[in-house]
Parts: C-alpha cells; structure tokens; sequence
C-alpha cells in the first residue's frame, strides 16, 4: 500500500461514518415519560440527596465505579512529539476503546490546553470527582513524573501514567520468566539499559523492587551512559547513576546478562550481541524498529531469549496486557490509588500465567499446535482470554492487602465469573479470526473482483496478510478499479472470458467433462460453463491453482451454490451441505444453523446439520454448547415440527452422547440459563451458556439472523459453507467490504485445517 493510500485508509476510518471512535451510551430506560422522569427531573433528585448525604454513594447511583479518564496535554505523542492537545485526541479515543474491549471499562478522554505543571494537575484535581480512575497519557518528561506524582498524593482514586508502568510492568514479567529460563538470578544479572525516559526509568524501577542490584544496572541515553559526572540528569535518573567508565554502549554489553531497548532502531550489531553472556535476554522494544532485528539477532545467538514490541514475533511487549486489566481490579475495589503492590500483583499473574496450559482457543489463533513456556513464550498472548480473569483478581487482593481497598471482594469464584461475563462485549473473535489467519495466508479466488467492495476488500486482505489474492473478473475494470482505490500489488488478475485465458480453460474444460460425461454432459457445454467465472474459480480449488474462493456479492444465493456442489461437490459422508451465520452479539459469538441452504430439513438433516455446526465452532476455539430450537419445549408440543427436532435431540444423544446438546427448546429459554434451570433442570443444557442454535427450518434461521444483524446491529460472518469437499464460501447479496473481509479469514482458515489433515494423513 501507498503511503498516500495508507494516510487517506486512516483518515476515512476516523472520519466515516461518525468521526471518532468512542461514543456515550445510554444504560437505562428512556422510551416513556415515567422513564425521563426518573433518568432526570423530578426522579433524579432522590440520588442526588442519597450522595449529599454520603458521598460513597455515587459510585451505587452513577457511572463513576467504571468511569476512567484518559488525560493528555498532548506533549509527547507517540513518536510525533509535542502536537497538541487537539492532535493528541484521537489517540485518546484509541485508548479509551481498548479500555473497553479488553476490560469493558468505559472511558471520556479529556484533552488539557496548558504545559504548566501546576495548572494541569489543578485541572485534573478538579474534575476528578466525575471519574473513578485516571489513566494519564502522552506528557512529556520530566513534568510526567510531577504530574503522577501529585496527583497520586492529593487524589483518593486510582491514577497511573500508564507510558511509564504499563511497559514496566509487562516487560518485568517478561524479565522474570526469562531469567528463570536462563537460569540466572535477578539479583546478580547485569542488565544494560538503552534509554533513560520515563518508560525506562519505571522499569528499572520495578526492576528493582523485584530485587535487581541497582550496582547491575547502566543507562544510556542519548548523550552516552548516565554517569556521575554528568550535571543534566533529572533526580529520577541520578540515583542509576554509574562510575563506570563505559565509553559506548558495545563496551557496556560485554558480559551482560540483559538488554532492556527502550530507544531507537537498530543500534545493537550482532557483534555487540555475541559479546553478551550465555543465554542472554534482550528486550528489544522501540517501535516500529527494535534496537536489533529479531531475525537478525535469532541467527546470531541461538541461545537468546528475545522480546520485542512487535505483534509479529514471539513475546511482545504489549501494554495492553496489562492496563485494562490493572484498572479493572482497581475499580472494582475501589481502590484509593495503584500502589507498588499491585504492580507486583499484576506481574507475578503474567508470570503464572504464561507458564499455565494454554487454552485451545489461543492456540488456535495463533496458528500454534501446542503454545508452552518457554524461550518463545514467557509472556501471555494479547488475545488470551484468561487475562480478565487472572490479572484484575491478583491487583484487587494486592489492593486489599495493602489497604487502600474501600470495597472489598469476599466471592473470588463470583467476581471471576462476573469478569469472564465482560468478554462477551466486544468482537475480539472477529480479531482472532483475522490474527490466525495471517498466520499461513492461502491463496483466495475472488471471483467477482470487477465489483468495487470485492475489490477492496481484496485489498485489505492483502495488505493485512490475511490472503493472497487471485482476481477474477473483467481484467479492464479490475485494473482501473485498482487504480482509484490505490490498490498496488503484484496479484494475478484472470478474465475467464478472454482469449488469454484460453489453454486454462480448455484445461478445466476437459477436466470438468470428464466429471460429468455420464451425466449427461457434452464436451462443448462443458466449455461453455467454463467462461461462467463461479464455474471457472470453483475448477481453480479444484485443481489446485487456488486454496479457496470467494463469491456471491453481485449473484443470488442459489446461482452461486449451483456450481459450487457440481465442480467441487460434498466432502466424503456427507449427504447435505449446510450453512451457519456466526452473530458476534453483546453475550459473545452465537451460532446459527441452517441460515442459506435446507428449506424444511429432516430430523436425520438436523442432526447432520447440528455436527458440522459444531464442527465450525470448534474452528473458533469455541466449545460448543447446542440448544435444538422450536416454538415448544421438551415435548410440550406435538407435531411434525417439533417431533422431527425430538428425534434429531434423541439421535445426537444416543450416537455423539459427549456433545452438550438438548431440545426441543424455545430461544428465550435457551439463552436464558437462570430461567433455563429454574424449569428444566434435567436438561443436558442446565449449567452452560448456549452458544450454538439450531433451527426447525430454513425460514425461522435465515429471518432471525437477519433481524439480529439489523436490530441489534450485530456483527455477522456467514453464511459459512459446510459440507463442501474444498474451500469455497458464498456471501451474502451486496455484502459489506467487512463481511468480505471475514468471510476471506473463513476461508483462509479453513483451508489452513484441511491442510493440517490432509500432512496428519500423509
């Protein structure tokens, strides 16, 4: 991608359709005039006088309790510096939205116009009783120091610079499991340090805390090693102050045992590496270019163990591991600040953490057979879902304990659970999705890559590394479409059509015939289909110059699936295909079945139907928990309707008895599990969350799905193919650049299975 191109993507995803990328919510009632009444005059009144009368009270009757303010001035802005309150702000809103889709916390960023130390913490002082934590962001050092220090001081809530202790936090964690692997103690371990800002500074910190010699421990900074002799260092760096006589950073990695980077790209050679100790670790963390290339490190010792802040190698430092989690467990105990404690606490949880069984679900997507401890993985993944569970826990205990907690938790089991509820509020399945199938692009036909949505979700495909695009379509338009959307790739573009393309066809042709001469197929119609560009992309999977293909945007449902099932066909056992729509809804992906493809399916259908819907969850990470619906349950009904799904339910319980599935059920008691085992506690379903609905027929499936995605405005991927001998998924008439986009990792995805199975065979 261009760098205009790229700069103009950025520009239209924060301005379209509403500038921005957070918004308030209402969480009450408001359709009535009893409701206005009590949301504001005269109802409202009654809370108001309750906080007059004990202030604590305004975290029962507002928003406080989960209310952080992310605050700048806007002085040192990522890696654009001084830019302004204004410019900062949409960093602040990025912020705020991971604030809520990792912990569910909701944020109001407030940009603060002045640089004078006083005047910004007096700011912050006075609008501190909106808030029940403050995230400060982006200020530059050395005021960042005197600014978190104050309001820690003369603020009763939790306050953090999470610049400083965000890094320091992951990245000690980091450290101790590292050390652990090496074999090396803290306490003696030289660790040389490139950088000397208020990240680096609070990392060695904690570094210290967690029992490191401060003697093992040399800074560098721009002008050289922060020596004793030198007259500007700041008080927080004086105290790391060395005598030793290093002249250059080479000379002071002789013998280390640890490289913390917090600086700039590329400034440690593999020689200065190969001087280091046995087992050296290196934290190689300044953005987007690390102080050594992993690559290039990885070649030169074989015995290091490596962290970086990139996404793409192995242990990142990510601070998103840690301050949504932080904030959480203080909040939720009220917490009158963020001690050294509760650092530990979230620390010492990492480290746990990363040395505990990996779920299935974060193996999966992040293309691992098996993710373990080790020199690879001393951290947690950024898309485990266990952290909202293990880290707020551990900083609430650690807020208790110290005893700056005004409300403390007494049910572990129970505030676990309430956190594990918070997963449901986000799409992060969605960004497991993409995330896996990065991992091991395939090569995807899009076969109406002439339709400009196809075209750039093609694109984004491709410059994501979800897949490797193979457009098809009027070679004319593809490329003057590729033009106005500044789509720069060396992708293959085929027009079935033309005489280019004509030693391929007659190749497919022949083969396509010889599938189908004793069903009636003549040689000549067979090249006839064959310039049909869903006949010509379903022979590309099927002969192998393509992993899978993509259609359906301009055609209707059953146009597309027709060549589908006569080129590529049903995979062996299977008597009927189907189709499932994934819902990413507020309680967390729902499955439905069959949503595209059997009008009035049979019991023995359903029951098919139910098996490869719980297949396609498992593609997920997903457990499958499956509710059989109906307008009736458990037989208070009886008709052809409800009988057929009863035997569907008997037959699954009898031959897939391991499989958590009941019904017949109605979709209200299938969703709601209080009201589900206050009724029917005999259910196989009693205890589960539902996550998996199959329907009675086509009609009820593909209309609730619909009203989902347009009431709800929830997110749908699908409808996915099941039961096809090859990768091929059909989307939906008019599908969004989005729903292309998912559907693409779908199929990426799962060509990367069949060829799993297919090397497990072999």
């Amino acid at each position: 991608m261009s760098k205009q191109s790229k700069r103009r993507e950025a520009l239209v995803y924060h301005a379209k359709p509403t500038p921005g990328k957070i918004k308030v919510v209402p969480t009450k009632k408001y359709a009535s005039q009893r409701d206005l009444s009590l949301a504001y005059s005269p109802g409202v009144a009654e809370p108001c006088l309750e906080i007059a009368k004990d202030v604590d009270n305004v975290y029962k009757y507002t928003a406080k309790g989960n209310l952080v303010a992310v605050i700048s001035n806007g002085t040192a802005v990522l890696g654009l510096g001084n830019i302004g309150p204004e410019a900062s702000k949409p960093v602040m809103e990025g912020k705020g939205l991971l604030f809520k889709i990792f912990a569910d916390i909701d944020v109001f960023d407030i940009e603060v116009d002045t640089e004078n130390v006083e005047e910004f913490i007096q700011t912050v002082k006075n609008i501190a009783p909106t808030f029940g934590g403050i995230n400060l962001e982006d200020i530059k050092a050395p005021e960042a120091f005197e600014i978190e220090r104050r309001l820690k001081e003369e603020l009763d809530i939790p306050v953090m610079h999470d610049d400083q202790h965000g890094t320091a936090i992951i990245s000690s964690a980091a450290l101790l499991n590292a050390l652990e692997l090496a074999e090396k103690d803290i306490k003696t371990a030289k660790i040389i340090v490139s950088g000397a800002g208020s990240a680096a500074m609070a990392c060695v910190n904690l570094y210290v805390l967690l029992g490191a010699n401060p003697n093992n421990i040399t800074l560098f900074d721009k002008d050289g090693v922060l020596h004793k002799d030198r007259t500007d260092l700041l008080p927080s760096q004086i105290k790391y102050a060395t005598d030793k006589k290093y002249s250059n950073l080479a000379e002071a990695l002789v013998d280390a045992d640890v490289f913390l980077g917090l600086s700039v790209g590329n400034i440690v050679t593999p020689e200065m590496l190969l001087s280091m100790a046995k087992d050296p670790i290196v934290f190689a963390m300044a953005n987007p270019n690390p102080e050594i290339e992993y690559d290039v490190a990885i070649a030169t010792r074989k015995d290091i163990i490596m962290a970086t802040g990139r996404s793409d190698h192995p242990n990142q430092v990510n601070n998103v591991l840690g301050f949504p989690f932080i904030f959480r467990g203080a909040l939720d105990v009220r917490a009158t600040g963020i001690n050294e404690e509760m650092k530990l606490a979230a620390v010492k949880a990492l480290c746990r953490l990363a040395k505990e069984p990996v779920p299935e679900q974060v193996n999966i997507a992040y293309n691992e057979t098996y993710l373990t401890f080790g020199r690879d993985y001393i951290i947690p993944k950024p898309f485990d879902p266990r952290l909202i569970a293990e880290i707020p826990p551990a900083v609430a205990k650690a807020a208790m304990e110290s005893g700056i907690a005004r409300q403390p938790i007494d049910d572990w089991e129970k505030y676990k659970d309430s956190l594990l509820e918070r997963l449901g509020s986000d799409n992060k399945h969605v960004r497991l999705l993409l995330n896996r199938a990065r991992t091991n692009p395939k090569r995807v036909v899009f076969a109406e890559a002439d339709q400009l949505d196809v075209l750039k979700a093609a694109q984004i495909c491709y410059e994501e590394g979800v897949a490797i695009p193979i457009l098809l379509g009027r070679k004319d338009t593809i490329l003057e479409l590729m033009t106005e959307i500044e789509f720069e790739a060396d992708c293959e573009i085929i027009d079935p059509k033309s005489d280019e393309e004509f030693e391929r066809k007659e190749k497919y042709a022949d083969a396509y015939w010889k599938r189908h001469e004793r069903k009636g197929m003549t040689r000549y119609s067979a090249g006839k289909k064959l310039r049909e560009r869903n006949y010509f992309a379903a022979m590309m999977v099927n002969e192998g110059d393509a992993d899978a293909l993509i259609s359906g945007h301009s055609r209707s449902y059953p146009s597309v699936v027709k060549p589908m099932l006569e080129v590529i066909g049903m995979s062996k056992g299977v008597s009927r295909i189907a189709a499932t729509n994934v819902m990413m809804t507020q309680r967390g992906p729902i499955f439905l079945s069959d949503t595209a493809i059997n009008i009035n399916p049979s019991a023995e259908d359903l029951a098919n139907i139910t098996q490869m819907t719980v297949a396609a969850a498992k593609l997920f990470g997903i457990k499958p928990v499956v509710a059989m619906t109906s307008y009736s349950n458990f037989g208070s009904a009886d008709n052809p309707s409800t009988r057929k799904v009863r035997e569907a339910v008997a037959y699954l319980h009898e031959h897939v008895p391991d499989m958590i599935v009941d019904g017949e059920v109605q979709a209200d008691f299938a969703l709601n599990a209080e009201m589900l085992q206050d009724i029917f506690p005999f259910s196989k379903l009693a205890g589960h969350r539902v996550n998996t609905l199959i329907f009675p027929n086509l009609e009820s499936a593909n209309i609730t799905y619909k009203l989902l995605k347009e009431l709800n405005k929830a997110e749908s991927i699908g409808p996915i193919m099941m039961g096809l001998r090859r990768p091929a998924h059909i989307i939906q008439l008019d599908a969004s650049v989005d729903e292309i986009v998912n559907m693409t990792a779908i199929a990426v995805i799962d060509a990367q299975e069949r060829e799993k199975r297919k090397q497990k065979k072999g």
